[in-house]
């Protein structure tokens, strides 16, 4: 035990003396038995990281023997009561990229020492350190903390022979980190404040080089309309779109974020402005976006204005007849198909005429 202390000791005055750190040691030294390992996760647009070292449980028993239970002094460093570092060698390192609540905490964007407390009963605690740099918990100091909070423990059927870091709970905002090892799982539920983030980065972005192009603006704004938040914003940045390039794209965009705002009758007034002006592809594509929101006497208007403008194009007379058959209308869906079917169509055309019409009992 005392020869293990100093040649740890040893190693540790090398590496401070070295002039080059734990990262230039990673760099040219294979990490054996506990190599190192970097997980990453991204939530909205913001990234959750993990670099860590993986013990491996090789038999022990790990959980009240390899790591206590509970705070413990160490035998070297500081002399603090301690907890877990989390994996071996150096500090585990947590990356927030923007400020993130973690356990119900709100910490700011930054690099974290995580540690962990495990007790017989499966209680335990999650710490975040603002002292990330320090190898292990030798010289962990509790005025350092940015956070800790209460957790349970879960034991888990499947050991896990190296320590592992995963993402299994994922949703919009929110991530579960896990450490798996052994047979216990740690959890650590971490929240980005996802929409408010893209709120503030895209009004930052939109003050340099992206702001130069319509399509961002008209990207930005239709985050806002899938996502239902920042709508005003998100008109604002529609109507920029429109005074760049005014098309079908950006100016449905600003109608639909009209109509989800409740202002439909501006909004029917400014899709007719759109559907003026939009290519044959975009009316099609508009004509099926409505029938699959089951609006059939919408998609059967914008699809029949399409065929007008496009009297020669097979395809559109066939989206038209599809548009009267799934609206139950079986008349002009058979005079629209046998329309299509004329015009001499591209085989993916006539193969959906074709069988339209046979459902329809018209072959």
């Amino acid at each position: 035990m005392i020869k293990y202390t100093f040649t740890r000791i040893a190693v540790f005055i090398c590496l401070l003396c070295s002039g080059h750190g734990v990262q230039a040691q990673q760099a040219f030294i294979p990490r054996e038995p506990s190599p190192a390992a970097n997980v990453s996760q991204i939530i909205g647009i913001s990234t959750i990281s993990v670099n860590y070292s993986r013990p491996s449980v090789k038999g022990r028993e790990i959980w009240g023997n390899l790591v206590p239970y509970g705070w413990n002094v160490q035998g070297f460093g500081a002399g603090n009561s301690a907890p877990w570092r989390a994996g071996a060698n150096e500090n585990t390192v947590l990356h927030l990229s923007h400020s993130a609540t973690v356990e119900g905490n709100l910490v700011p964007a930054g690099d974290y020492g995580l540690f962990f407390v495990i007790n017989k009963d499966n209680s335990g605690e999650v710490i975040l350190s603002k002292d990330y740099q320090s190898w292990g918990s030798f010289f962990y100091d509790p005025k350092q903390d940015q956070m800790r909070a209460k957790i349970t423990i879960r034991d888990v059927p499947v050991s896990t022979e190296r320590l592992t870091y995963t993402f299994d709970i994922l949703d919009k905002n929110t991530a579960e980190l896990d450490l798996n090892w052994e047979k216990k799982q740690f959890p650590v539920k971490i929240v980005y404040a996802v929409d408010e983030i893209f709120l503030a980065n895209a009004l930052e972005l939109f003050k340099g080089q992206t702001g130069f192009t319509w399509q961002n603006y008209n990207a930005a704004a239709n985050y806002t309309l899938t996502s239902k938040t920042n709508t005003d914003q998100g008109l604002k940045w529609a109507d920029r779109a429109i005074l760049m390039n005014p098309n079908f794209t950006d100016i449905s965009t600003k109608a639909d974020l009209l109509a989800l705002s409740g202002n439909n009758a501006e909004s029917e007034k400014l899709m007719k402005d759109a559907m003026a002006i939009a290519t044959e592809n975009e009316l099609n594509n508009y004509g099926y976006q409505l029938l699959g929101n089951k609006q059939f006497d919408k998609a059967i208007a914008a699809l029949k204005a399409n065929a007008e403008k496009h009297p020669a194009s097979a395809n559109c007379w066939d989206s038209l007849g599809e548009a009267y058959a799934l609206s139950g209308d079986k008349q002009n869906a058979i005079l629209n198909f046998k329309k299509s079917l004329s015009l001499n169509p591209p085989e993916p055309v006539k193969a959906n005429s074709e069988k339209y019409l046979k459902q329809l009992g018209a072959m």
